[in-house]
């Protein structure tokens, strides 16, 4: 097998996210909305999941036969997985892995932040759309002060996890807080990253006019802050990197919507119940539980996986403002597989 399979757009497999649970303590209007993730909300029961020995073989064929080199431990919220540091552990002693990453809303990390870095795990991306406690605890849905999240990354930092920090930006919900969380981040060791509003899935009622570009938020910043680009660190990293001008500090922005970076993706997705997403935006994954679960060899797995990414031809945000006819078709939700 190619260790540089491409897909029909030549492009190559190298990250894989992977979605431990479905399951989230927080309930954010742009990915789990309250009145659609209620307490009567079926999630996956605990036999779909898949085990970590089986998310661990997994990734170890994707890293001999495919060449992954990068993980990302994502949700729903992932530490709600129990004893998630195992899986990192496990992953982390996969030859060809270099980087173990993990999305959290950090409100958690200050009871985990140890056994993750010493599990291996050496990033943290966590999420906060807003330094005005009271937008925020409207914003998660769970009245989580933002102090809980503060202190998430300063619990990840004092173990030596490297963090970012995300902010989804929704026109009419947090536009105002570009500017707050710029100057907050500035002068801190933690990379600010703004990501457009994307519509994920079908529940989070996405309009195109409730997305502030990258272009607007770089103008917002620019104005006060002046910031300059740099170039990015890897073909196919998802944010435009830049610097302030005054300390060179780095800020990014995620721009899927206005600027895709659909021509360089090399990441696939892992959903928790063993459903490998070959795009954020798809419509269903393919299915490899039922594979692993059938007595398959590894190789008749990998023979599987480079199947179905040679058949891949995604690009659905490159094609999503020439969709002239508006046709909105079924997305995978968010909370499936961690954006």
């Amino acid at each position: 097998m190619d260790h540089s399979m491409k897909d029909k757009l030549g492009r190559p497999l190298r990250d894989l996210r992977i979605s431990v649970t479905d399951r989230c303590n927080f309930r954010c209007s742009y990915c789990m909305p309250p009145e659609i993730f209620d307490k009567n909300f079926k999630f996956l029961p605990k036999n779909d999941i898949l085990t970590f020995e089986e998310v661990t073989r997994l990734s170890t064929i994707l890293a001999e036969k495919a060449g992954i080199q990068k993980l990302r431990i994502t949700g729903g919220e992932p530490l709600m997985r129990h004893e998630v540091s195992r899986l990192i552990s496990m992953l982390d002693k996969i030859k060809g892995i270099e980087d173990i990453a993990m999305t959290t809303n950090g409100a958690l990390l200050p009871m985990h932040a140890k056994k993750l870095k010493e599990a291996g795990l050496k990033r943290v991306t966590v999420s906060l759309d807003s330094l005005d406690d009271e937008k925020f605890r409207k914003i998660n849905g769970r009245d989580v002060g933002v102090n809980k999240i503060l202190e998430g990354i300063e619990a990840a930092q004092d173990v030596g996890l490297a963090v970012k920090m995300n902010m989804v930006v929704k026109r009419g919900m947090n536009e105002e807080d570009i500017l707050p969380m710029a100057r907050y981040f500035k002068n801190t060791d933690v990379i600010l990253r703004y990501i457009e509003f994307m519509d994920v899935g079908n529940s989070n009622g996405w309009k195109l006019n409730h997305v502030v570009s990258k272009k607007e938020i770089f103008n917002i910043i620019n104005k006060e802050m002046p910031i300059e680009p740099v170039d990015p660190n890897y073909t196919g990293e998802v944010a435009d990197r830049f610097k302030f001008k005054e300390n060179g500090h780095e800020i990014g922005i995620i721009s899927s919507v206005t600027d895709a970076f659909c021509s360089t993706c090399s990441r696939a997705r892992l959903s928790a119940d063993g459903k490998l997403v070959t795009c954020l935006f798809a419509s269903k994954g393919h299915d490899l539980r039922d594979i692993l679960r059938s007595g398959a060899s590894d190789e008749e797995v990998a023979k599987h996986l480079q199947y179905i990414w040679e058949n891949r031809d995604d690009q659905y945000s490159a094609e999503r403002l020439k969709n002239t006819d508006k046709k909105q078709i079924q997305k995978i939700e968010m909370s499936n597989i961690g954006g």
